[in-house]
């Protein structure tokens, strides 16, 4: 039997937005660039304040660490190559690199939604069952087993020259959309395992958040409540970015009437995708009273060490 190659390809390009016109590549890099130095500086500052301080060494804090180095990870795997493209007009990645870039995309995004659903639950145990939170907590470090996600292999499947991706990134849906033959199993399978990762911990979210406002509603204190449904407001914001379009992006291939332009899609999918990695260390920084404190601390420490004025120099030099 003659052995079966499974690949001509030996690597992909990157197209990004197909309709985007040469004169605004620069302009786009530039935007992307700032992007993503403003998620990894605000991300990295968390970190930074999260190791410095003694007093953030709690269950809460390292969930938000755990979110913000997620953030940081997804930014650095889809964005320099997508920089590239617009700036030096290279998009050129090789065949195993596309498929780690691939793997690290879905393993970060279903992390950072287990860490959202971990979030939620700590808000709930915290909430609704303050006496048995500090028990129970320890527990939910146990749902990072689930981020071993079941992904394709790709590393398996014929490619038999197509090798633009039209995406931002190498992606399983634009991947099997390359794939030679019938690939109907094999998206089915991956949308199977997207639609777990991220609707089963959105499940518990709903449920969480359910139960925290019919705890808060039977709060006597009115200030009590306030505080709560702002904090609970915040992260559902965050959530409802971060779930909510993914849905319309995943199910356009099963619902004929939802149709989407390439680039309205990469567009959707860039926005669920960094605007949450973006905004979170500002969000979770600016409402944290803890946060805020050290923050401020540190800034007035800094204001008070500072330089002799040179008039009180020359008297004690006298």
């Amino acid at each position: 039997m003659p052995s079966v190659n499974y690949t001509r390809v030996s690597e992909f390009v990157i197209v990004g937005f197909p309709s985007l016109q040469p004169e605004y590549f620069h302009l786009v890099a530039w935007f992307f660039f700032f992007l993503y130095l403003t998620t990894v500086v605000g991300n990295f500052l968390l970190v930074v304040v999260f190791a410095l301080e003694c007093s953030l060494q709690k269950p809460m804090y390292i969930i938000m660490v755990s979110l913000a180095l997620a953030d940081i990870g997804f930014a650095t795997v889809a964005l320099p190559k997508l920089i590239a493209r617009y700036w030096w007009n290279d998009g050129a990645l090789g065949f195993h690199t596309c498929l780690f870039q691939e793997q690290m995309i879905h393993y970060f995004g279903s992390l950072s939604s287990l860490i959202l659903m971990t979030m939620a639950l700590d808000r709930y145990l915290a909430i609704c069952f303050p006496l048995r939170w500090h028990f129970i907590k320890i527990h939910s470090h146990l749902l990072y087993i689930l981020q071993h996600l079941c992904t394709v292999n790709f590393t398996m499947m014929p490619f038999c020259g197509p090798n633009k991706i039209v995406h931002a990134f190498c992606d399983t849906m634009s991947l099997t959309s390359l794939v030679c033959g019938d690939t109907t199993r094999q998206f089915s399978e991956a949308f199977a395992g997207a639609m777990f990762v991220l609707y089963v911990p959105l499940s518990f979210i709903i449920f969480s958040y359910i139960c925290i406002i019919i705890m808060v509603l039977r709060m006597a204190s009115r200030q009590g409540r306030a505080k709560t449904f702002s904090t609970c407001a915040t992260q559902g914001c965050i959530i409802s970015i971060y779930y909510i379009p993914r849905f319309f992006v995943y199910s356009t291939p099963y619902f004929p009437n939802l149709k989407m332009t390439p680039d309205k899609r990469i567009a959707t999918t860039l926005f669920y995708s960094l605007l949450p990695p973006l905004i979170n260390p500002f969000i979770y920084c600016l409402r944290t009273k803890e946060i805020k404190q050290i923050l401020k601390h540190w800034v007035q420490r800094r204001r008070d060490i500072t330089p002799l004025k040179p008039a009180l120099v020359a008297t004690v030099t006298k």
